[in-house]
């Protein structure tokens, strides 16, 4: 059985945490397999939005602990350094729209795997644990730049600190995530929200969040001339010209995400 299920489906990517009876705890097989579906989806042209989501009860209950303290294991630094700084930087840097579909639990690097994707949905069963307090870590995996920025220094403070369960309505509440919807519902809505986002403008979705990447250390004047070249540039692509002639036409745009 592989670590990660990979479909394909309407121009969209699902990729499922797949280590169901662990609660898709990450191990060093699933780190490198979600690495390497992160690449082969940004080279694969007919991928224009990417849904992260885990088989079963859970999303992600983070580091498989048992590999993290076997002895002959690749160690913290290197489980890290190697499993979870690349795979935060891949969303990131990811040339396509990346959706967190948190469908149960989602604990430590897996709470903060979730929360660095660009739009966070959430089951109504889903929860949120900065659970490293409570075997003595911190919060890796962006979490200590990522959630402060999302629901503000104090909160996050105090989630990471206590270590307590966040429901998945106390995480919209606080702005963690974008929505909530019924477990029954669940895999419809964000199969609708990911087909909607992948029929969208690819290319200047893509600039969005490359700007977004870089607001929190940027100035103003760095920000705005940084948003002026991005809208030279995409005011010479196809869908720009789509989408104004379907204004002036009175009719849907058809975005190619070119």
């Amino acid at each position: 059985m592989s670590v990660l299920e990979i479909k394909k489906e309407n121009q969209v990517t699902y990729l499922y945490l797949n280590r169901p009876e662990k609660f898709n705890s990450f191990n060093r097989e699933m780190a490198f397999a979600l690495q390497n579906a992160l690449r082969e989806s940004e080279q694969d042209d007919n991928c224009r939005c990417v849904v992260l989501s885990g088989n079963g009860k859970a999303f992600c209950a983070g580091q498989d602990l048992a590999e993290a303290i076997d002895k002959n294991g690749p160690g913290i630094l290197n489980i890290v350094m190697q499993h979870y700084n690349p795979i935060i930087k891949l969303i990131r840097e990811l040339k396509k729209p990346i959706i967190a579909a948190v469908n149960g639990v989602a604990a430590g690097a897996g709470a903060n795997i979730a929360l660095c994707c660009d739009i966070v949905i959430a089951s109504e069963n889903a929860s949120f644990i900065q659970a490293f307090s409570k075997i003595g870590l911190i919060p890796d995996s962006g979490g200590t730049y990522f959630l402060p920025r999302l629901i503000g220094f104090q909160r996050a403070s105090a989630l990471m600190m206590t270590g307590d369960k966040v429901s998945a309505n106390d995480a919209l509440q606080m702005g963690m995530v974008y929505k909530v919807f019924p477990a029954d519902a669940f895999e419809q809505e964000y199969k609708k929200l990911a087909e909607q986002i992948a029929q969208m403008p690819t290319q200047a979705l893509v600039a969005t969040k490359k700007l977004l990447n870089q607001t929190f250390e940027s100035t103003l004047d760095t920000q705005l001339e940084q948003e002026a070249n991005s809208q030279n540039e995409l005011s010479i692509s196809y869908d720009y010209r789509e989408g104004v002639n379907a204004f002036l036409e009175k009719r849907q745009p058809v975005f190619k995400g070119k």
